[in-house]
């Protein structure tokens, strides 16, 4: 008869509980002073890092902070699960959110700004990280991969900092917030296929072979969720909708998500790809219920519960704990403080300037180009992510992971001026002041 599994010890789940308890806490109270301020969110919740971590509590109170996060592995794994499980639903969630109508809708002139805007700071990004100092490289990490993963850091767009930008400002209804929207989308669908092509050569090593097999592996991935996955995603959520209440539904959607995930996780990929293109297939077979497949008429009405407990309760919790894993005090040494601005101007230059360029491409005006340049250049919950994924991987120093966190937070908090000063400048037309009507009977129900 086999031995009974042992029970968590009472003092590791205490410690646990208060942890968690704590973070969102002053993750909470940081993000409303931040949003305050006119800034998003995520800088306060990720301030919560840094307040409470080796920055501010471990340089003055080393007893406090490491009560708050113990050296004890067992302690951390229990944390870093929860934040494993939040970042998966969010970056589903994400899925969910892309619009394939708009994406067919603003075709050519979306790809090129989104492929300009991807290109250019992805080859900057590895110009870059071939020229940093080797300092800046952990032990075991070669200069290749580790450019390869700052490209992709450099590149990525963050959906959820553009779309609540666009929210806030009223630019939704515009066709430069619909553009940029549609370019993000794009941006973040590559984004996540290259983060999970360069994980699997962390792993694996920089062979062609390997890569080579892993592309091959993400190909065939996508093509079976197509194939197959897209009819079992649609009948599975009809047999859930089938409920008197949304709770089977959301469950669904949850389990789906989360063997996404593992599908790829088992395959050696990034388990994040597959949550992505799980969060795609929901979208679509939601979308594919009702005549009218806007995100705010179908999806986010089934899914509302589950977003607001994503974005409010896990998302806050993962932002607090990567930066948890930020240490300011290594922007003292001269090299890292000298590369941390360098790597900021590669990062905003590159995706200004390439999404500048896609804009000119298609015609678009000079202040249209800014404004795109502005919007596209947010990297927010994105690039944090993959700098979480680097750290865990082992690509990335403590160093090197806080200097790109940095870069994710000072690109959000630039977004919003630039935006607002650009878009000033630019006329609406008639196409747009109809879809803000329109917009404005979806907000109210159709009484204003």
């Amino acid at each position: 008869m086999s031995s009974p599994l042992p029970s968590l010890a009472p003092h590791t789940l205490l410690v646990f509980l208060l942890q968690v308890s704590l973070l969102l806490l002053v993750a909470l109270a940081l993000g409303r002073i931040a949003v305050r301020l006119g800034l998003p969110a995520l800088v306060g919740e990720l301030l919560t890092g840094v307040v409470l971590g080796p920055s501010l509590l471990g340089a003055l109170a080393p007893g406090a902070f490491g009560w708050v996060l113990p050296a004890d592995a067992a302690q951390l794994h229990l944390l870093d699960a929860v934040g494993q499980f939040g970042v998966l639903l969010l970056v589903g969630v994400t899925g969910v959110q892309l619009d394939a109508a708009m994406l067919r809708k603003r075709g050519a002139t979306g790809v090129r700004v989104s492929l300009a805007g991807l290109l250019l700071p992805l080859g900057l990004g590895i110009a870059a990280g071939s020229l940093v100092p080797a300092a800046l490289l952990t032990e075991g990490t070669g200069r290749g991969t580790f450019a390869l993963f700052l490209g992709v850091a450099m590149c990525v767009t963050a959906i959820p900092v553009i779309a609540k930008t666009l929210s806030d400002m009223g630019l939704l209804h515009r066709d430069i917030g619909q553009l940029t929207l549609a370019a993000g989308m794009v941006d973040d669908a590559v984004g996540w296929f290259l983060l999970s092509v360069v994980s699997a050569a962390a792993t694996t090593g920089v062979r062609a072979g390997a890569v080579s097999l892993s592309l091959v592996s993400l190909i065939g991935f996508v093509i079976a969720a197509l194939v197959i996955g897209r009819p079992l995603v649609r009948w599975a959520l009809e047999r859930a909708g089938r409920a008197s209440d949304g709770g089977p539904r959301i469950t669904t959607s949850v389990v789906i998500i989360l063997l996404g995930a593992a599908a790829t996780h088992a395959m050696g990929l990034e388990a994040l790809f597959g949550a992505f293109v799980a969060g795609v297939l929901i979208g679509q077979a939601r979308a594919a219920e009702e005549p009218d497949p806007r995100p705010d008429r179908s999806i986010w009405r089934d899914l509302a519960p589950l977003r607001t407990v994503v974005l409010s309760v896990l998302a806050p919790l993962f932002m607090a704990t990567a930066g948890l894993r930020m240490d300011l005090t290594a922007l003292a040494d001269p090299p890292v403080l000298l590369a941390a601005v360098a790597l900021l101007l590669v990062a905003v230059i590159g995706k200004f300037a390439g999404a500048y360029l896609g804009a000119r491409a298609s015609r678009l005006s000079h202040w249209e180009g800014i404004a795109l340049g502005a919007g596209m250049n947010a990297r927010g919950v994105v690039e944090v992510v993959v700098a979480a994924t680097g750290l865990r991987l082992g690509v990335l120093s403590i160093a090197t992971y806080t200097v790109i966190v940095l870069i994710a937070v000072v690109t959000s908090v630039m977004g919003p001026p630039i935006l607002r000063w650009s878009m000033a400048r630019v006329q609406p037309n008639e196409d747009e002041a109809e879809r803000g009507r329109a917009l404005a009977l979806v907000t109210t129900g159709g009484t204003s």
